[in-house]
């Protein structure tokens, strides 16, 4: 059985990525403070390298690999955002890399993977299987970057718990949670290694779009459950289809709950982002803002980050969101 990564781990590929990653700010708004009742920071990683989070797991991936592995190539499926970090990752260390996309993916992720030279290949996200499609490259000798169930992908995405929590520190507070994006859950289980090491008694939320709440129904039932098909969701880049296995284990364990948020409530958070940080947030990288307005995570008196964690959306489908808000 693979072993999840532990805090050494996620050390480890802070160092990997040290002077290659943005630090991403601590930022808050007084008028967000306000209405919610207390001190919430919120972390962008909208300003991360290619856009998103995924750039520090992808990078950290290709690191563990040997130098007769990468020089096979890598290949990886992904509807956007950990395509553009494989993208990079493999042009920064010169190989080819090949990434399955959703047809129906944002054409500006897909222009992007493309812009950095990596091969893209559709399919449908509702009826293909993933691993089917990408079989033939990997039959060739090509290493698999998964999008979130590996450790090195959990390690690096942890790096951004290791930097939460010091800039806390640094501003003098203690965090009372930590609000998180969820698809896979590669993002959550890494930073949740990192605050848990850092404060235990910190809660660490993870939020989901509704209809794909797989998280949250998984935690319910103590096992891994599927989303039920024939819905869809504005949230492309997080519309995974179950919990991974490692990543399970980790948020069962780590996890005070998931909230499910409705579309309607995610376009609301991105106009907020907007108006109030100054930020164009992608849907499901605003997930973690729209659970403030659920209820069901205690905000009076507290202090509370939430993880904003891509902005990768092109200006047409932003728009579109923006005016039906």
């Amino acid at each position: 059985m693979t072993v999840p990564p532990g805090i050494a781990d996620i050390r480890n590929a802070a160092t990997r990525l040290s002077g290659l990653i943005v630090e991403t700010p601590l930022i808050e708004s007084p008028e967000l403070n306000k209405r919610f009742g207390g001190r919430i920071l919120f972390k962008p990683e909208t300003l991360q390298r290619t856009g998103s989070f995924k750039f520090r797991g992808a990078y950290n991936k290709l690191s563990s690999l040997s130098e007769a592995e990468r020089g096979r190539g890598v290949v990886a499926f992904s509807s956007g955002n950990h395509a553009q970090g494989v993208a990079a990752s493999a042009a920064m260390f010169g190989v080819k890399a090949v990434i399955a996309m959703p047809a129906d993916a944002p054409a500006m992720k897909i222009g992007n993977v493309r812009k950095m030279g990596a091969e893209v290949v559709p399919f449908d996200r509702f009826r293909d299987d993933r691993m089917t499609v990408v079989r033939p490259w990997l039959d060739r000798g090509m290493a698999l970057v998964p999008p979130f169930d590996d450790p090195a992908i959990i390690a690096g995405q942890g790096t951004i718990g290791l930097e939460l929590m010091a800039q806390a520190r640094a501003l003098g507070v203690s965090l009372d949670a930590v609000v998180i994006p969820c698809g896979g859950g590669g993002l959550s289980s890494g930073i949740s290694v990192a605050v848990k090491d850092a404060s235990p008694d910190t809660a660490v939320w993870a939020a989901e779009p509704e209809h794909f709440d797989d998280t949250r129904r998984s935690l319910a039932k103590g096992e891994r459950v599927a989303n039920e098909p024939g819905h869809t969701s504005i949230c492309d880049a997080i519309l995974t289809a179950e919990p991974g296995a490692i990543t399970f284990e980790i948020n069962r364990k780590n996890l005070a709950g998931a909230v499910a948020v409705s579309d309607k409530a995610t376009a609301q958070a991105m106009r907020d982002a907007m108006a109030h940080l100054k930020l164009v947030v992608e849907p499901g990288g605003c997930v973690g803002l729209a659970a403030l307005s659920s209820g069901e995570i205690d905000l009076a008196g507290k202090c509370v980050a939430v993880v904003l964690s891509g902005g990768n959306v092109d200006f047409g489908t932003y728009a579109e969101i923006m005016a039906a808000a």
